[in-house]
């Protein structure tokens, strides 16, 4: 429709109101048009028969009738465009984010499994033959229970020796005893010589230290009939067992497994190129190997200064803070590490830009727009100058 105010208004004009004088001029061109049709009609309407008057007078007013319309037609189209007020600016909002620094670097992903920080062995002080064990794998011990038993009647057989070597070592310090006190009173009146009371004396300090012994003979074999019992002395649960009743242990075999209460640990073997690229105490996250939903924090505790000879790996520890309580002892797990990280910016992908062959982004001046978070997903990292 504009294209036809083109034709009839010159756009040079249309400010000066040209424009608008052509519309009335059309508007009155068309009423005078139709003016003479209607005289025309009126004068040849009674000279014609019917059928002629019909077709002539429909022909003049279908060729008056076109002639009025495109008049009207174009005077309405330029009123029309004259009219249209113009659209106003596009205004394309600007989504815009705030960068900050972070590291990247290469993610490491190894498996491990979950211990207790403190694992004890519970064994025997003597050796003998185990007749009873009453924990088992996944009990739960308490400081001072009774756990397992060996036979005690050579433990009791010693102490009835022992016992009775002090019984002896403490007759014969009586009779020493009385001897000295008899050879004192002999040698201050010189009815005897000097040397037989230090005889006397010598031999009441023999029977002393005979006694002393003997007691400490006594005191060892009560306590091996008390090794014949086997208590625990830390609270936690039975992770593993060393022997079954029947079998004879030795003194330090271990008997039961006992994982403390307290901090757990996971454990894994990494490799020697790993342990060199590794930072020192680098962040680990941990998660369960059959739910990765479950996850914990942690820090390297203790690092193995030898590598296993069959393996060729070093055992590292991570103690977890504060782990949940479906990480269960002997849990599979992956533990996951980045290398070498370094500093760097992510950016919505969508921001980048080419200015010269090299990319680069626009910067808005803070004070003259509201930030807000892009809602872009992909991001590109570049590293920090």
């Amino acid at each position: 429709m504009c294209y036809l105010e083109d034709l009839f208004v010159d756009p040079a004009a249309r400010g000066a109101g040209v424009g608008r004088a052509l519309i009335q001029a059309a508007y009155a061109a068309a009423d005078r048009v139709s003016a003479e049709g209607r005289a025309q009609y009126d004068t040849l309407a009674p000279r014609t028969s019917f059928i002629a008057m019909s077709a002539e007078g429909t022909g003049v007013h279908m060729k008056l009738a076109v002639q009025s319309s495109v008049l009207v037609a174009c005077a309405l189209v330029i009123t029309g465009c004259s009219r249209h007020a113009p659209a106003p600016p596009l205004v394309r909002p600007v989504q815009t984010t705030v960068i900050r620094y972070g590291t990247a670097g290469e993610p490491v992903s190894l498996s491990g499994q979950v211990q207790a920080q403190n694992q004890t062995n519970l064994a025997f002080r003597i050796g003998g033959r185990l007749i009873d064990r009453r924990v088992s794998v996944g009990d739960t011990v308490s400081p001072g229970q009774l756990v397992a038993r060996i036979e005690s009647q050579d433990a009791k057989n010693a102490l009835s020796s022992a016992e009775a070597d002090l019984a002896s070592a403490q007759a014969t310090l009586v009779q020493a005893r009385n001897n000295e006190a008899r050879y004192r009173s002999l040698v201050s009146t010189d009815v005897i010589p000097r040397q037989q009371y230090e005889d006397a004396q010598r031999q009441l300090a023999a029977a002393q230290s005979r006694v002393a012994a003997a007691m400490a003979f006594v005191r060892t074999a009560r306590d091996n009939v008390g090794y014949t019992d086997l208590h625990s002395n830390v609270a936690g649960a039975v992770t593993a067992k060393g022997a079954e009743p029947g079998e004879v242990v030795q003194a330090g075999q271990m008997v039961l497994q006992v994982a403390q209460r307290g901090g757990k640990d996971a454990v894994f073997n990494v490799p020697a190129t790993l342990m060199r690229k590794s930072p020192k105490s680098p962040p680990v996250t941990v998660a369960l190997a059959d739910d990765p939903t479950i996850t914990a924090m942690g820090h390297v505790r203790e690092v193995s200064p030898q590598a296993d000879p069959a393996t060729g790996t070093y055992v590292v520890k991570v103690g977890l803070d504060n782990p949940p309580d479906t990480m269960r002892l002997g849990s599979t797990v992956i533990g996951s590490v980045t290398l070498s990280p370094e500093p760097v910016v992510s950016i919505p992908g969508t921001a980048l830009i080419q200015i010269d062959g090299k990319p680069a982004v626009w910067v808005v001046d803070r004070p003259r727009i509201q930030w807000s978070r892009s809602r872009s997903t992909s991001c590109v990292t570049i590293p920090r100058p």
